[in-house]
Parts: C-alpha cells; structure tokens; sequence
C-alpha cells in the first residue's frame, strides 16, 4: 500500500498532539504550551538559502512574536545535530542587518516524518521526502485557526504572519471581523445591524462611531494603541 505523505488538517480542527526532539529538548504538545498561541512552521531543509533567509527572520522576530504570547516551533526532516550546526552557523551571519541571532524557539528533528505527514506538510508534487513552508496558527485552545502554505522556492511573508496572528487576536479580544488588507488601526468590521432605526443610532453614538455603507456592512475604528494594549502580555 502508498505510503499516506498528505492528510489534510482544516481550520477548526483541534492540532493533532506529539512529543518530538528538538534543539531546546523534548517537547510534549500541546501540554508545554498552555495558555499560548502557538505557530508552527517547517522548512524543507538545513542548509539551504531560502531556509536560512527564513530562519534568521523567525530568529530576529522572536521576542514580536513572544511579546504577543506566542511560541514559534519549527520543523524539518534533518536531524539533531544537522539543526544545531545550522543554527550555530547563522549565529554568525550578517544577513539585511540581522546579526548575532539566537534561536531560543524549538527546532524539531522529524526524521521520522511522523509529524510533517500528520500536519499534512509533505506534498507529493512538490517532495515526499521535505516539508513545503507550512504556517499553523494555533490558538490557546489547541484549535487549528488559519494555515498557509508557501512552495519550497518561494520565502515566507513575515509582514503577513505577524498580521495574521494580530488579526486572530484582535478578532478573539474585540469580537469583531476584519475587512480585505486590515491592518492594525485600520477599521475593523461590527455586525449588521438588525433594523434600520438601530444603523441610525449606531451612526449617531459618538462612542461607536460607526460608519455604514450599507446594512450589510458596517465598520467603526479601533486604534492601533488600542490593540497593542489588550493584546501585549
């Protein structure tokens, strides 16, 4: 029988559990993890440029992301010590002005490639033997909130990570949803309202400030600093 290489998790679904080695020592998620976001990431392999581009960007934006109650977690099919002289050596690369990078998230070494075929990060068209750049947001809860899927030649939108995670956040803080290209301290989107009277008040409060272009679709503000403030540990 063909070996499975892509089962397919969904938003929604709660991540699959594991324990692994990794660069920092055995981890057991989801249970090290509780109480934080979590984005999970693989790589196709040590030692390669576009990896390494990655790599010293995830390194450099660390304490963002930590700074925001998440913990990043790599993954490859490379071992051990494959990872850690990989790592050493970026340490003491100068690459667009990010030097002496320290890795302190966990770099999975899944030379099973137990966990890549779980999380469905082997794809057949592109490898069966590395993983394709994956992105798991994962929230507090163990849901699966938002994946994205990047080819092996091309580099992760770190701009767009961050954005994503801030979004997620502000959606689960606020109890709102956010419009095409939202960025913080853009307006963010507030239910209908249920009749005409109430878009008409919701115009008038001055402390909603709502703007309605049409009853399906009403906006207010909602500051930057406002965001940072509620979503900063």
């Amino acid at each position: 029988m063909e070996k499975e290489v892509n089962n397919m998790l969904r938003i929604g679904d709660e991540a699959p559990a594991f324990k692994a080695v990794t660069t920092t020592g055995e981890i057991n998620f989801p249970e090290d993890f509780e109480g934080k976001w979590v984005v999970l990431f693989s790589h196709p392999s040590d030692f390669t440029s576009v990896c390494t581009s990655e790599l010293l960007t995830f390194g450099h934006l660390t304490c963002e992301f930590e700074s925001l109650n998440c913990q990043l977690i790599g993954l490859s099919i490379d071992s051990i010590p494959s990872h850690m002289a990989w790592l050493h050596t970026m340490e003491k690369m100068n690459y667009k002005g990010m030097s002496d990078t320290k890795f302190h998230f966990p770099l999975i070494a899944d030379l099973s490639m137990k966990i890549a075929q779980t999380y469905g990060m082997l794809h057949p068209g592109e490898s069966t033997t590395q993983a394709v750049r994956t992105v798991f947001f994962i929230d507090p809860h163990n849901i699966i909130r938002a994946i994205i899927y990047y080819p092996m030649a091309l580099g992760r939108n770190f701009d767009e990570i961050k954005r994503v995670l801030i979004g997620l956040q502000t959606i689960d803080k606020f109890g709102v949803a956010l419009p095409a290209d939202w960025h913080p301290g853009d307006d963010v989107i507030v239910p209908a309202p249920k009749s005409m009277e109430e878009m008409d008040k919701k115009k008038k409060d001055p402390e909603e400030a709502v703007t309605c272009y049409e009853w399906f679709l009403c906006t207010k503000p909602l500051s930057q600093e406002k965001i940072a403030k509620a979503l900063k540990k």
